[in-house]
């Protein structure tokens, strides 16, 4: 046997000891006012049978949101945060998701719905369970946790014991030993956690009810009422193989109808599907499974609990080892007794939680636990010695029948829904991320596409569906595109020249490489109106629009400017008319955007600056492209532009006179969206096809101007001027518009790398 305690203080690995791989599984029924949705599985959400993350457990009704395996509890809960939000908002209008553990009012057993899929073999599995168990059993959901201890840490252990020969038996152990632990002192946290102290009449057999059922508990879920496997399957965690012998007994005896059939609070997981590779490529990670779902947070688990859960983890692996199954049945029969206690008495089994929990107080110290983690072990104690701060008390505080039990779960489940939807421009979880990154990776979830985070900071995904697979970055930039195709568009002066050369009407101008170089060329450009801007920005940075003649000191300032975000600058003739965005997408204009350049709308009372301030507080504008619009800035620019006007941040405009703070009419330096798709002329939109095409790419935004959208553009009389093709053209802001029908173009970037899916 390994001391894993003596083994970690004398190797100084206390750190490596809290690293992990990290997983929650959440499952919650759909319902419709208190009662269970009898509706099919969401459409939205793609195919279910291939789909990696939301998938319907045993009813129709029951979802179950699956994160993909993590390298902090952090990142796991960025999964479950998105997975969250996909789910809420693709159920239908008055569904949402019940908050509790124990399910809303259900109808007789025979109305309630199996899962409806083609796989026959599936539907016959469940029917077999609720024979077996019943249907409304069934429909209990909870958290369920999946954890492996890195492979790091488990390196550092096998370097320093001599009991196993190689590194996957020592994992083997680790992990079968922190399931014995758990299965014996589980009841610990189902005293702290437990979150169900009512059940709705409907759960019940007429026959069974009495006045107990009518008072609470602290887990009706962990209780004898719960979903449990009959008592006369115990299985053995004493080795791998005593584990795999029992289940596989179990079956073929017939008191399993599959080895999945195995509910055990804890089991053991390997990387096939079948029980029988545990014993030849060994444990994976360990499902723990007793959580109710915590109904005071929307997620159904709050990542403070997760945390202290992990950290009873790693007390797992530190305490003395708890094996044969005379322990699991102890353990159990303390669970399900813990279970059943008035969630404001003491718990019967008090001196011995006290005292596991004051052995995890010595852990942290030789842990060199943070001052957070060591409070959350304080809590817990406290929790002992006040059964009212456990959370199944907290409820009961709240609840004292079923009858209220129903109308909390309902304003907590229709708050949490309402919550998905404040900001539904961002995917909760990724919020740090760019906007349409965060967009696209909404639509691949709901789709049901395998994704993982290459690079967070760059933007970069990878998407899979089965074996295709397709790498993105910044939401539109993909394989679809030549390398060389970005750089065309990233330099102004070789699109201009490419597509002069095919006809096309562009600005006349010309590229300086110095301020001075401009400076000296400032006669041919003193009597015109005139637009100075980088040569390879995008996002509208660096640019200056000059409607009337220039004068030096403000060309200069222009060159500045425009010299802070590139090495050549370029001036260029200004082409009177409106600015129009086209996001062109494999040949076809997708979107038609009309972007009114940053501006204020005086009231007669306030500064420039103090509109700035209030227009800038509507929810829809941020920063960085994590809203739709962007806020309207105060800097040298925009200064610049107020000048030109004989304003200045502290003028009071005239009430209804519209002040413009940006010539450039970019969302992205503070502009106003404006949906002008099915608007536009068809024949710009042709026009912007065909640029496109010139310079062989599948995605850009091709910026024209254009005096009179309505008038068609012929070759005699051509309509419009194009400024500049932009790779990565921003996708949100076609999407949350100002006014008009917003456009999903990440849905249609999806189309184009995964037609097979459509």
């Amino acid at each position: 046997m390994i001391n894993i305690k003596e083994i970690i203080q004398n190797n100084q690995i206390e750190s490596l000891a809290l690293q992990g791989t990290f997983g929650i599984e959440k499952e919650g029924i759909r319902v419709i006012g208190q009662k269970l949705a009898l509706t099919d599985h969401p459409a939205l959400l793609g195919d279910r049978a291939y789909h990696p993350y939301i998938q319907t457990d045993f009813s129709e009704a029951q979802l179950e949101l699956v994160t993909p395996p993590q390298s902090s509890l952090e990142e796991a809960f960025s999964w479950l945060q998105a997975l969250n939000d996909v789910v809420q908002r693709s159920v239908q209008e008055e569904e949402y998701i019940w908050p509790f553990s124990m399910p809303a009012i259900l109808p007789e057993p025979e109305d309630i719905p199996i899962i409806r899929v083609k796989d026959q073999k599936e539907v016959q599995y469940r029917e077999k369970l609720a024979d077996k168990y019943g249907k409304k059993k069934q429909l209990i959901s909870g958290i369920h946790y999946n954890f492996a201890f890195s492979d790091l840490f488990i390196k550092r252990i096998y370097e320093n014991q001599t009991v196993f020969s190689s590194f996957q038996e020592v994992k083997d152990e680790l992990h079968l030993k922190m399931a014995r632990n758990f299965l014996r002192y589980q009841w610990i946290l189902t005293y702290l956690y437990g979150a169900s102290p009512y059940a709705d009449t409907s759960f019940y057999r007429k026959d069974e009810l009495n006045t107990s059922i009518a008072d609470p508990m602290r887990s009706v879920r962990n209780s004898a009422y719960g979903y449990h496997n009959t008592n006369d399957i115990t299985v053995h965690y004493d080795s791998l193989e005593d584990y795999v012998e029992d289940i596989e007994r179990f079956v073929a005896d017939g008191i399993l109808s599959e080895e999945r059939e195995f509910y055990g609070a804890a089991r053991i997981r390997g990387k096939g599907k079948e029980i029988s590779f545990l014993n030849k490529t060994g444990v994976e990670y360990v499902e723990f499974r007793p959580f109710d779902l915590n109904p005071f947070d929307e997620l159904g688990i709050t990542k403070k609990q997760a945390e202290f859960i992990h950290l009873f983890f790693v007390l797992m692996i530190w305490l003395e080892d708890t094996k044969g199954k005379e322990q699991i049945l102890e353990g159990t029969r303390k669970n399900e007794r813990t279970a059943a206690e008035s969630p404001f008495d003491q718990s019967e089994f008090y001196e011995e939680g006290l005292t596991l929990l004051e052995t995890m107080q010595e852990m942290a110290s030789h842990l060199k636990l943070d001052r957070e983690q060591q409070k959350s072990i304080e809590e817990a104690i406290d929790a002992f010695n006040d059964p009212s701060k456990t959370l199944a008390a907290q409820l009961a505080e709240q609840i004292d029948s079923s009858e209220q039990y129903l109308a909390f779960g309902e304003m907590l489940g229709r708050q949490y829904k309402r919550q998905s939807f404040d900001k539904p421009y961002l995917t909760r979880g990724f919020e740090e991320m760019e906007m349409s990154t965060q967009l696209l990776i909404f639509d691949a979830l709901q789709k049901g596409l395998k994704i993982e985070i290459l690079d967070k900071q760059d933007q970069f995904l990878k998407l899979q569906y089965r074996d295709h697979e397709e790498y993105v970055k910044n939401g539109n930039m993909t394989a679809q595109d030549t390398y060389i195709s970005h750089w065309i568009m990233e330099n102004k002066t070789v699109t201009k020249k490419i597509l002069k050369s095919k006809g096309f009407n562009i600005p006349e101008g010309e590229e300086f490489q110095s301020v001075d170089e401009a400076m000296a060329a400032f006669e041919l450009f003193k009597n015109q109106e005139i637009v100075v801007k980088p040569k390879s920005t995008n996002y509208g940075l660096g640019i200056s629009v000059f409607k009337q003649a220039p004068k030096a000191e403000d060309f200069k300032e222009a060159l500045d400017i425009a010299f802070k975000e590139d090495q050549s600058v370029l001036v260029e003739e200004y082409a009177a008319g409106t600015e129009y965005r086209f996001f062109v997408l494999n040949g076809e204009v997708k979107a038609v955007l009309l972007r009114v350049p940053a501006n204020v709308k005086g009231d007669g009372r306030q500064t420039v600056e103090e509109l700035i301030d209030q227009k800038n507080a509507d929810p829809l504008r941020g920063r960085h492209h994590r809203a739709p619009l962007e806020k309207i800035q105060k800097g040298n620019i925009e200064k610049l532009m107020l000048k030109e006007q004989n304003y200045t941040l502290d003028s009071v405009p005239n009430d209804g006179e519209i002040v413009y703070l940006r010539e450039n009419s970019n969302i992205s330096t503070g502009g106003d969206s404006i949906d002008f798709t099915d608007k536009m002329h068809d024949s710009y939109k042709k026009l912007a096809s065909e640029m496109a095409e010139q310079i062989k790419v599948k995605v850009t935004g091709i910026d024209l101007i254009i005096p009179d959208y309505t008038k068609e553009s012929t070759e005699r009389e051509p309509g419009y001027t194009v400024i500049e093709a932009n790779f990565n053209p921003a996708m949100h802001m076609h999407t949350y518009v100002s006014q008009g029908k917003g456009r999903r173009l990440t849905i249609e970037i999806l189309k184009m790398l995964f037609p097979e899916l459509y």
